[in-house]
């Protein structure tokens, strides 16, 4: 049976809701009924959306794709809530874009590990990154420089600092991934760290940590000493 929203509990009308509970309390239905304000004769503004968003199968990123003429086709949307919906999600997807490209600056060996693990935290095979920093010790480039078998990557010096120059680098870190879990340096990874140290002392790019990643845990080479 349809009850419209000003017949619920107060506590649960999307926008006394929002502003009892939380944002984060609400649905995304709950929350685009917020933004078109009123549904139709036969179901409220939260019904809807759940149908909006249920064709666009609980996807806001599908939703956001879906052109104001194609919300329009939903009964109880006219053309200033189709608008309304489709500003609200390009201003979501906008902001995405801005939080990728913001600046992250390196003030720990868990910073890293946090930039890094969702990246090759949980490959079945080994890959060694670089981080590009600049004279903030913010990350202005991240490059994958090498992609293996579990056993070993192989790493061109020359192309670290080439990307360095090129990035207008002053700093860089090294890092790659332990598909078998262990957290220790092999001797391979000792001799590498060394010579692209040398070369950065050489070339005036300072090499600030190696960190080893697995799924749940790093190895700093600055943090044991063995840098």
């Amino acid at each position: 049976m349809y009850t419209p929203i000003n017949q619920w509990a107060e506590d649960d009308r999307p926008r006394e809701k929002f502003l009892l509970k939380g944002k984060s309390t609400l649905s995304d239905s709950e929350l685009l009924a917020i933004l078109i304000g009123s549904g139709s004769r036969n179901e409220s503004a939260v019904q809807l959306c759940q149908r909006i968003l249920a064709s666009a199968e609980n996807n806001l990123n599908t939703l956001g794709k879906m052109s104001v003429s194609q919300l329009m086709q939903f009964k109880g949307i006219g053309e200033a809530k189709a608008v309304s919906i489709a500003a609200a999600l390009e201003l979501g997807r906008r902001r995405r874009a801005e939080e990728a490209v913001e600046l992250k600056k390196i003030t720990s060996s868990k910073a890293i590990f946090d930039i890094m693990q969702p990246i090759i935290g949980e490959l079945p095979h080994e890959e060694f990154w670089v981080l590009y920093l600049n004279n903030s010790n913010k990350v202005i480039y991240k490059a994958q420089l090498s992609k293996g078998g579990i056993t070993g990557t192989v790493v061109d010096i020359r192309l670290i600092f080439k990307m360095a120059f090129e990035q207008n680098a002053t700093g860089l870190i090294l890092s790659h991934n332990h598909p078998s879990g262990k957290l220790m340096a092999s001797e391979a990874d000792l001799k590498i760290t060394k010579r692209i140290k040398e070369a950065g002392q050489t070339l005036e790019v300072q090499v600030l940590d190696h960190i080893i990643i697995t799924e749940n845990d790093y190895l700093s080479f600055q943090d044991e000493g063995i840098f």
